[in-house]
């Protein structure tokens, strides 16, 4: 069954670097408070746009802990977990829901050989001592393993905790998962929101996108519980093209959707941790015409 708490839009925070390459607590508290402000309904860290498989393990933690410490409990926030192993994730779990968690969403080791019935040992012996709901990202076109429906559902059946999903994918893909799942998962979508509406009439009660236009998806998302479904139309037409530009690859949506989301909330510039994709002219061309009629996040 879907729980009422999980819902809305829930955007990714970016990992922002400081000039000496760490992260920069006071620019992640900017990014926090600008995305409160914009109207989300949760705030969600540690994921891809979190720029997880470039962070440390305690860089991971401290993100984690610097995010819930800023939300101070206004949103309900969503943390990540990446680590490799059974025993990292546990730890990354409890932590989380020390520091005030309201669900976590576990990403699949980095095994693409591993079985179904391996993935669901690894993340059913995690959901098993987790204080706090457990999600499931399956991402496979992003992270390159996940589990098909039929092992999701078992991986609900087996264990109850996995009650959440990040199911990245199309409407069409979202609707069937809907109605073979029956009610078992709150679902979530991914893609910086490129199927939102999609997504939330077939299925979802929510999405967890990019921070750059997530005020304007949170009024979109308003606007469709609302029963106002021409408005919702007319407002996602008008930031689709910038979604679609953004979302080309995962590496793509760091450069330019990272550029635009530190301009929305007040960092003039972007530190990156390298490698990373470098932005070309053209790039800044398309952004700055998609983005032109955007102002500050939350103002």
């Amino acid at each position: 069954m879907t729980d009422p708490q999980f819902r809305g839009i829930y955007p990714m925070l970016y990992a922002l670097f400081a000039a000496d390459g760490s992260l920069d607590e006071g620019a992640n508290a900017a990014q926090v408070e600008a995305c409160i402000a914009g109207g989300v309904h949760g705030l969600a860290v540690g994921g891809l746009a979190s720029e997880c498989n470039k962070l440390t393990v305690e860089e991971r933690r401290d993100h984690a802990r610097w995010t819930l410490e800023e939300a101070a409990g206004r949103v309900p926030v969503s943390v990540t977990i990446s680590d490799n192993t059974i025993g990292g994730q546990v730890e990354s779990v409890r932590r989380a829901a020390d520091a005030g968690a309201a669900w976590a969403v576990l990403q699949p080791p980095p095994v693409k050989s591993a079985s179904e019935e391996a993935l669901i040992r690894f993340f059913g012996a995690v959901a098993d001592i987790s204080p706090i709901p457990i999600g499931i990202q399956n991402a496979p076109e992003y992270i390159g393993i996940g589990l098909s429906n039929a092992g999701l559902i078992e991986l609900h059946r087996r264990h109850p905790n996995v009650s959440i999903l990040k199911a990245e994918g199309t409407g069409l893909y979202i609707g069937r998962l809907a109605e073979e799942a029956g009610g078992a998962f709150t679902l979530f979508n991914g893609r910086n929101g490129i199927e939102l509406l999609d997504s939330l009439r077939h299925g979802c009660a929510g999405l967890i996108p990019g921070v750059e236009a997530c005020d304007m998806e949170s009024r979109i998302y308003e606007h469709h519980v609302a029963g106002r479904a021409d408005e919702a139309d007319r407002s996602f037409r008008e930031i689709l093209p910038l979604l679609h530009f953004l979302m080309h690859t995962i590496d793509h949506l760091l450069c330019y959707g990272k550029r635009l989301a530190a301009w929305r909330i007040g960092i003039d510039e972007v530190h990156d941790r390298g490698p990373a994709q470098a932005p070309h002219p053209a790039g800044m061309a398309i952004l700055n015409h998609w983005s032109r009629d955007l102002g500050r996040l939350g103002q």
